[in-house]
């Protein structure tokens, strides 16, 4: 197991530092996709730009019509079969519309969802630091409005571009054949759009990131809100935290308003230079009919194509815009999707693989990554079997090592054992499929009592399910409620009690039914009576197995089988109850406070 950077532990992602080109997000983002679906795009295309030659071929038939009638020679049988014709071409281009939203949007919608399931697998695969680093907010923010960036820009962004580019460049010919030098004048405001659009464009790649970030904080502050709403109550902090929401959607509202004063630029931009051409056809084009060097059909037909001119020049300013942001959604997505984790996983998965074992520590060393102070020094121990109980001051280091026992961030080789097997020589689901684990905070989800005991575990007997409730001590609890085990307990368990929700989590792992259980402070909000009985099924439950117990109660402690002392990363004394109560300074100085509570609240 190796650190990516030697100094600090952390690798730095190479999209921060050397931006990946174009091509290149879309080399390594999007190509699958697109090879996946090439023919769906090239029937897409095709229909698309079949719209176009059909829409181009209308003003031709207007302008037969038109010089038909202005010599004369019209009869009622000619404008019948022009009229039909254009009515047949109009019904073409309905059906045709219709297969190419369908195939195109339907392709973004695929590219969608493929991004969005590497996205999730990505975060899945991510290690503790990745998300000590992220917030929340930021990882929704990729999902959500990133996300949807890039499946408009590669949806209707990409049909716009196509349907301008052909329609332009086929009307401007159209233009041409009727007479090359009104075309000449008519396209001379384009250079003054190009150029508008390039100014406002690279204005807008950088207005549309900020937007995305302010989002990012409006997320993530709205789910800690939720979160946290009986602490806000508690506190009466409903109105500061409006406060603060409303600023910050006021920053959100500000950076899209800035967004909007470029794209509403673009836009008006475009029209404008549309309607001087239009001005330029009408004074120049009608001379040149009144001096009979071109029709009025040819006329007609002229105008018609300016005006199909316009749309493709508002395009410009809209696919501008929308390629703007699908870039920069793209390359806020590529530089999380190309994140590493700094816990590699350098096993071989045919490396022989202990069936059962506890826990060995050799002169074990750690700090966080972006921490310069050892959380652990020199820790050693053997644990085989039996109840282990860690205790030691706040910040003496006992969460960490259950970080590590659970291979949550990387250790030295020849430090951490799982039966007599290097831990790094593990891979990291073998290892992880041995051990159940419950935190100091219970993660519990907005579902069924018995989906949360059963996370993760294809249909369960009920049996199972009771009975690793009973051990928790929660069965008859679970029965008082209205529904039994199939009551809602809400997000993150807010309908239960604190001792609800550590019992259920200890349930969950009770029903995996492994031979290592780490409970990291996991029983603290239960009384004596209820830890007596835990203790007594783990011990049933977990005979020959591996328990590790965190905990600073002397009572729970008084239970195990052996307990570890921590003081500053290092352990200082390990021991059954009675000999640390003998001999331990701390361990002494603890069971003399809990005394003096014990009787303080007695005589209470």
């Amino acid at each position: 197991m190796e650190y990516r950077n030697e100094k600090k532990g952390i690798e730095q992602n190479d999209s921060e530092t050397s931006p990946v080109s174009f091509i290149g997000l879309v080399r390594q983002l999007l190509a699958d996709q697109f090879v996946t679906h090439r023919y769906r795009l090239l029937a897409g295309f095709v229909a698309l730009i079949s719209v176009d030659f059909l829409q181009l071929s209308i003003p031709l038939l207007v302008k037969r019509a038109i010089d038909s009638l202005a010599v004369q020679e019209a009869t009622m049988a000619l404008l019948i079969i022009l009229a039909s014709t254009i009515l047949a071409i109009a019904m073409t281009v309905v059906v045709l519309r219709f297969i190419w939203r369908m195939l195109i949007i339907g392709f973004s919608r695929y590219l969608e969802r493929a991004l969005r399931n590497r996205i999730f697998s990505h975060i899945l695969a991510m290690d503790q630091y990745f998300f000590s680093n992220r917030s929340t907010g930021d990882i929704m923010a990729h999902g959500s409005n990133d996300l949807a960036a890039v499946q408009m820009a590669c949806g209707m962004g990409m049909v716009a571009a196509v349907d301008a580019l052909v329609l332009s460049v086929a009307a401007i010919g159209f233009m041409v054949h009727i007479h090359p030098t009104l075309t000449l004048y008519a396209l001379l405001p384009l250079p003054f759009l190009a150029l508008t659009t390039r100014i406002l464009s690279a204005k807008l790649h950088h207005r549309f990131n900020h937007v995305q970030e302010e989002f990012a904080h409006l997320t993530e502050f709205a789910r800690s809100a939720v979160v946290s709403v009986r602490l806000i109550k508690a506190y009466t902090h409903e109105n500061s935290q409006v406060g603060d929401f409303d600023r910050l959607g006021r920053r959100y509202v500000h950076a899209n308003i800035r967004v909007a004063l470029i794209h509403g630029l673009l836009f008006p931009a475009s029209t404008l230079i549309g309607n001087l051409g239009l001005l330029i056809v009408l004074v120049y084009g009608g001379r040149l009919v009144i001096d009979n060097s071109i029709t009025i059909g040819d006329f007609a037909a002229f105008t018609t194509y300016l005006q199909m001119l316009i749309w493709p020049m508002m395009a410009v300013g809209w696919v501008a815009n929308l390629t703007q942001r699908g870039v920069t959604a793209l390359r806020r997505i590529h530089g999380l999707v190309t994140s590493r984790p700094i816990l590699i996983d350098t096993s071989d998965d045919k490396a022989e693989f202990p069936v059962s074992g506890g826990f060995k520590a050799r002169d074990l060393t750690f700090s966080y990554p972006d921490s310069s102070t050892a959380q652990l020094s020199n820790i050693c121990f053997d644990v085989e079997s039996g109840i282990i109980g860690i205790a030691g001051k706040t910040g003496s280091g006992k969460t960490t090592l259950c970080k590590l026992l659970i291979r949550l961030y990387p250790v030295d080789y020849q430090t951490l054992f799982y039966g007599e097997i290097d831990v790094n020589e593990i891979p990291f689901e073998q290892l992880r499929s041995q051990i159940a684990y419950v935190g100091q905070e219970p993660i519990l989800f907005s579902d069924t009592i018995r989906a949360n005991i059963s996370f993760g575990i294809d249909d369960p007997s009920s049996e199972k399910i009771i009975a690793a409730a009973r051990d928790a001590d929660i069965h008859e609890e679970i029965l008082g409620f209205s529904n039994g085990y199939d009551t809602i307990v809400g997000e993150r368990g807010v309908t239960l009690s604190g001792g609800q929700r550590q019992r259920l989590a200890l349930a969950r792992a009770l029903l995996y039914d492994r031979p290592v259980l780490v409970v990291d402070d996991g029983l603290s909000a239960v009384d004596t009576a209820t830890e007596n009985n835990i203790v007594s099924a783990l011990r049933r439950r977990f005979s020959g197995k591996t328990v590790f117990i965190v905990s600073n109660r002397l009572k729970l402690l008084s239970m195990t089988d052996r307990i570890l002392i921590l003081e500053e990363g290092q352990l200082i004394d390990e021991g059954d109850h009675h000999i640390l109560l003998q001999r331990n300074s701390f361990y002494q100085a603890m069971h003399l406070k809990q005394m003096q509570e014990d009787q303080g609240l007695s005589h209470a």
